[in-house]
């Protein structure tokens, strides 16, 4: 399967939960995947950050690429780091499907690297910190495969949700095509998922409510029965 095909898998399949793996234990990679995909997860989410963008540092293109050997899942790359059009072809050639950029990051026009990702063959995903406002990415409805909102601040897991993501979740959603991703990342959880859900969001990054459960597949389907938009 192309990179790109993964998209319209994933929309067709949305609302999605993305595991984030930054929760993981990294000591037994093969062993987490394997739980994962034992658990229905359709595609994992992988945290970049470069300890100058984001006050944190996690890792780079050898853990994508450790991770592309272990599993066929889509790998959504989402790269928290200064001037990511320096580096979106290494972690291209590293084995991401989805490379999302950080508008307020970018050294260069935002829509050119959006394309120069989209040229690659991956699907192309701008984000924004609670901070940003939702303007930012309106000029991308249109181009973009993805966008997603940051509930919390990019660089730490484990932080509380901001609601301003529901606020601009629901703003995209009025104005994008049927065919954009919508993303959501930092502090869902049980409380917050089906808040996510009623917005609009396609896809669910969430690390601290599945990986410090025991079991991943009850986990991951007791988010999904709160994930269930209300009728």
């Amino acid at each position: 399967m192309s990179r790109r095909s993964h998209l319209a898998r994933l929309r067709q399949q949305s609302p999605l939960i993305l595991p984030s793996v930054l929760s993981c234990d990294f000591s037994d990679m093969r062993g987490e995947v394997e739980r994962l995909e034992a658990a229905g997860v359709q595609a994992l989410h992988l945290d970049v950050m470069d300890g100058n963008f984001v006050p944190n540092i996690t890792y780079g293109m050898p853990i994508v690429a450790a991770f592309r050997k272990l599993t066929q899942l889509p790998l959504d790359v989402h790269l928290m780091i200064e001037n990511p059009e320096r580096y979106i072809r290494q972690f291209y050639e590293a084995g991401a499907d989805i490379i999302t950029v950080h508008e307020e990051a970018t050294g260069i026009d935002t829509a050119n690297v959006l394309q120069e990702i989209k040229d690659m063959g991956c699907g192309a995903g701008v984000t924004i910190n609670p901070d940003i406002p939702v303007e930012r990415v309106l000029p991308f409805v249109d181009t973009a495969d993805l966008i997603l909102i940051m509930s919390v601040n990019a660089g730490f897991g484990g932080q509380t949700f901001n609601p301003v993501a529901l606020e601009k979740l629901e703003a995209l959603r009025k104005v994008g095509p049927p065919e954009l991703l919508l993303e959501v990342d930092g502090g869902v959880n049980l409380e917050t998922v089906q808040a996510c859900t009623e917005a609009g969001a396609d896809l669910l990054v969430i690390g601290s409510a599945i990986f410090n459960q025991s079991d991943y597949g009850a986990a991951i389907d007791q988010l999904y029965r709160s994930a269930q938009v209300s009728t």
